[in-house]
C-alpha cells in the first residue's frame, strides 16, 4: 500500500473515531459516522452517480475493478498477485479477467540458465 494510502487512512480513522469494525462507514450530514459500513448497492450508486456526472453512463463498479487488475498487470504485477487481489480462487479465472494467458513456451524459468 502507498505510504499516502495508509496516511490518509490513518487520517480517517483518527477523525472518525473508529477503533473496530470496517474503515468504510456511512457519514451524515454532522460529520458523524453511522452504521456498521458501507454495502454493494451503496458504492454501486455512488460510481454510477459520479460517472454520469463525468459523462460516463456506462460505467460500472466491475469496470473499475476490472481496470484496477489490468494496470497491475500492465505495470509489472504477477498473475498470482493479481489473483489474490481479486479473490480468484483460480488463476484462470484471473487470465480470463484480464485477457491474457499463462506463457508456457518463452516461460520466464527458461531463461535461468540450468538446462541438463
Amino acid at each position: 500500500m502507498p505510504e499516502w494510502v495508509k496516511a490518509m487512512i490513518d487520517l480517517w480513522v483518527a477523525a472518525a473515531g473508529i477503533s473496530t469494525g470496517r474503515l468504510f462507514r456511512c457519514v451524515c450530514r454532522a460529520g458523524k459516522h453511522w452504521g456498521d459500513g458501507v454495502s454493494e448497492r451503496l458504492v454501486w450508486h455512488v460510481v454510477k452517480q459520479y460517472a454520469r456526472e463525468l459523462g460516463l453512463a456506462q460505467l460500472a463498479p466491475h469496470d473499475l475493478r476490472r481496470s484496477c487488475a489490468k494496470l497491475c498487470h500492465a505495470s509489472g504485477g504477477e498473475l498470482d498477485q493479481i489473483q489474490f487481489l481479486l479473490g480468484h480462487v483460480s488463476v484462470q479465472t484471473t487470465e480470463r479477467y484480464l485477457g491474457c494467458k499463462q506463457r508456457i513456451r518463452g516461460a520466464v524459468n527458461d531463461c535461468i540458465g540450468i538446462e541438463p
